[in-house]
């Protein structure tokens, strides 16, 4: 869909906010009825934060602008798919629909490793379209870490 592009490539400038300063380049954009309520990327290390994972931290505005916790007419547009904690979130709040760029093969929640969109014994199931500009999500992450093992390899710490 053309309008989910237009989203995911505001997700993007996201993630590219997140890699400039130092964070993990992962963007998110929450849409209801048409309109964007929130827009966030990942500040875990800025706010020593473990949760401050793009998603969840525009799903908490979002919740916020809207002034409530059921987000049932809302979408989230993610540049990565989300961890259990993000994708639990999102099953909470009673997303819609979620629409993501890249897939996580080590953490990812909504088809990769767990399936917690779609998980009959939970009370909520929400609708995921995934591969939105995977391609651009993916090779940013790729340079990021790989300027991050560039880093550390040349201050001598290895690839810890």
């Amino acid at each position: 869909m053309e309008s989910d592009t237009t989203y995911m490539a505001m997700a993007l400038e996201e993630a590219r906010a997140a890699a400039a300063i130092g964070e993990v380049p992962i963007g998110a954009v929450v849409v209801c009825d048409g309109a964007v309520v929130a827009r966030a990327h990942n500040t875990r290390e800025i706010d020593t934060d473990p949760t401050a994972h793009a998603e969840l931290v525009a799903i908490r505005e979002a919740s916020r602008s809207l002034g409530r916790w059921r987000l049932s007419d809302c979408t989230v547009y993610v540049t990565l798919e989300p961890c259990p904690m993000c994708a639990g979130v999102m099953h909470q709040a009673r997303i819609r629909r979620l629409v993501y760029g890249a897939t996580d093969p080590k953490a990812g929640a909504v088809g990769t490793l767990y399936d917690l969109s779609n998980d009959e014994r939970l009370n909520h199931r929400f609708e995921v379209t995934t591969g939105v500009l995977a391609e651009e999500s993916s090779q940013m992450l790729k340079e990021f870490f790989g300027r991050l093992r560039a880093d550390r390899k040349r201050e001598g710490m290895g690839d810890r």
